[in-house]
């Protein structure tokens, strides 16, 4: 993964991170903290359906950002868990 993604993992050792084995971590991160290179760089590493995929079962995301996502990825409300009544 570039350096310049360092940022959005400051919790965990960047070095360690394994794009292969933590692709749905990865993606969360992006989606949830990324700036439009940190997205470019996404879309161009990530399948759009791993894309969607990670959306609609992100629970921990903040409801801007699934709103906001879905709209992007023409996703309905409804089916993103975050934003499902039951699980908030």
């Amino acid at each position: 993964m570039p350096l310049f993604l360092k940022e959005y993992f400051w919790d965990v050792e960047f070095k360690n991170i394994d794009l292969r084995k933590r692709r749905i971590y990865i993606l969360r991160r992006i989606m949830e903290y990324g700036d439009e290179k940190a997205v470019s760089w996404m879309r161009d590493n990530f399948k759009k359906a791993e894309i969607k995929k990670a959306l609609v079962n992100f629970r921990g995301c903040s409801p801007k950002t699934a709103i906001f996502w879905a709209l992007i990825l023409n996703i309905k409300k409804e089916k993103i868990r975050c934003l499902n009544k039951s699980f908030r």
